[in-house]
């Protein structure tokens, strides 16, 4: 079968908000090479690539326009969105393989719940740092740790001082270029808490070593987030809201759900939906 690419928003919490995300489904022909053009031409933060599996439903590659990554939540979230639409599944749950593991999918009618992996706590680092990454000085809220983090990418989870702060950060790329590769992490992601009885916090998210200077909706670092949340800020709380996008003028909203045993995160669903962009 030919392949055929469509382009898409993830998580839009607004009509012009979301992530874009090219799908190419039918990719099994594709070369690794074959599939990076496609995605620097595509040049959206990333790409997904649906292939066929002997281990689950489907395999699903990312690409950004520079390099393979292990995992891309907004571009799950894309893709399993329009598989549901373009018939090629029905509402249940699915599998999918990944280079951060084989995943469970929960399809529903409207979105789509993806699993990451549990998380993984690393590193804590000094905020003073962080603050060389910002033009912005004395923005990190340091009654909140500041630690690297993953369900699937590491990152490092920055707590700021309130939503305005957050919004106005004027980021230092080349520096955190040097912080991700001297942590080994993607990028950063830098959230306030707020009081919104319809959002439990906002984000901005950072990841210039791999092409991304700013992303308006991140499905994997929502994921790592809600256990960041639950660990330091809620034990009680399962169900997380989270916003981005909003300093980018395209507000997106992602659902974190957790399910904890023996106070420990037991495993981690990311949902959203997703739409066909117009033409």
């Amino acid at each position: 079968m030919i392949p055929k690419i469509y382009l898409l928003t993830a998580f839009p919490k607004e009509k012009h908000g979301g992530n874009k995300a090219g799908v190419v489904i039918n990719a099994n022909v594709l070369s690794e090479e074959e599939m990076q053009k496609i995605a620097k031409e595509i040049n959206y933060s990333e790409t997904a690539f649906v292939l066929n599996s002997e281990n689950a439903d489907f395999r699903v590659r990312f690409y950004t326009p520079t390099s393979e990554v292990n995992l891309c939540g907004h571009a799950t979230v894309a893709t399993f969105n329009l598989l549901r639409d373009l018939e090629m599944l029905q509402e249940g749950f699915y599998t999918q393989e990944t280079k951060a593991g084989i995943l469970k999918l929960d399809i529903r009618k409207d979105l789509i719940y993806m699993e990451q992996v549990p998380p993984i706590y690393g590193e804590y680092i000094d905020p003073d740092e962080i603050e060389d990454c910002f033009v912005e000085k004395e923005f990190v809220d340091r009654k909140l740790p500041i630690r690297i983090l993953s369900t699937g990418m590491k990152e490092i989870f920055i707590p700021v001082k309130g939503i305005k702060t957050l919004n106005s950060l004027s980021p230092m790329f080349d520096k955190i270029v040097d912080l991700s590769r001297k942590y080994k992490v993607i990028g950063v992601h830098c959230f306030s808490l707020t009081n919104d009885k319809n959002a439990d916090a906002y984000g901005r998210n950072f990841a210039p070593i791999v092409g991304i200077d700013e992303e308006s909706a991140t499905g994997t670092s929502n994921g790592a987030l809600g256990c960041y949340l639950n660990n330091y800020v809620d034990k009680e709380k399962t169900k997380w809201i989270l916003r981005q996008g909003y300093s980018m003028g395209l507000p997106s909203e992602i659902i974190t759900k957790l399910t904890i045993r023996n106070e420990k995160v037991q495993t981690v669903f990311v949902g959203g939906t997703a739409k066909i962009l117009e033409e």
